[in-house]
């Protein structure tokens, strides 16, 4: 069977690339996700916002897939500005739990210079793993 590309129903086409690519094996490869909603417009210009957007979508990825967030091994998230990030943990935190609960996958973060897009604060990928149905 060939990786399968995963795409949340309302979400406007990927370009380039795909937001997900389920693996035969179960393993969910998602791709690096900003802070964009499912028409890729930036409703939130903060960083805990964008960053609370981004984990929303990698969760309707994740879903999307027929797993839930526990299913979720691994985030890298490529963050470009390491002060915003530190001053905010608090806030942070609490948006996280608001989407993936105390689930803690394996984490790095990656302090980088720019992003593609311009209003893009934040991008985090992810690797999941959904059980294979049958």
């Amino acid at each position: 069977m060939a990786p399968k590309t995963i795409q949340p129903e309302g979400w406007a086409p990927a370009l380039g690339y795909a937001n997900g690519m389920l693996m035969e094996d179960g393993t969910l490869h998602i791709a690096g996700q900003i802070g964009w909603n499912a028409q890729k417009v930036f409703e939130q210009h903060d960083f805990v916002g964008q960053m609370e957007q981004t984990l929303e979508n990698i969760a309707a990825i994740v879903r999307a897939a027929g797993g839930d967030v526990g299913d979720i091994g691994r985030l890298t998230w490529f963050v470009k500005d390491k002060a915003e990030y530190m001053a905010h943990q608090r806030e942070i935190g609490e948006a996280y739990r608001r989407v993936l609960g105390r689930h803690f996958p394996a984490m790095s973060l990656i302090i980088i210079k720019d992003l593609v897009e311009d209003e893009a604060l934040l991008e985090i990928e992810a690797t999941a793993f959904v059980k294979p149905k049958g």
